[in-house]
């Protein structure tokens, strides 16, 4: 995987930092999971204080466009993301532990 980071902002309104990226891949689409731990691995940030809004593929391309927001803390981010947006994020990690309890 290779990301492309065709936007940068600080938003120091809301203390987050957003980012637009384009991500290369090869052989089957990437799990939002792996997209967020490659994501936070590269920024050295912890994925609780960071959330993906978007994933946008098309056919036939391997690659996906997206929109991520990275928080000063995770206090921040559950004050202002929406609830289904965080449960987005963090659903897959809960699913995997539920399946192996």
């Amino acid at each position: 995987m290779d990301f492309e980071f065709t936007r940068d902002e600080e938003n120091g309104l809301l203390n987050r930092t957003e980012l637009d990226f384009v991500l290369k891949y090869d052989g089957a689409t990437p799990s939002r999971k792996e997209i967020m731990g490659k994501l936070c691995a590269l920024r050295n940030v912890n994925p609780a204080n960071c959330v993906i809004d978007s994933l946008i593929g098309e056919f036939g391309k391997q690659e996906v466009v997206g929109q991520a927001r990275i928080y000063e803390s995770e206090e921040e981010l559950k004050a202002t993301e929406l609830d289904y947006v965080i449960k987005r994020c963090n659903s897959e990690e809960k699913s995997e532990e539920e399946a192996e309890a």
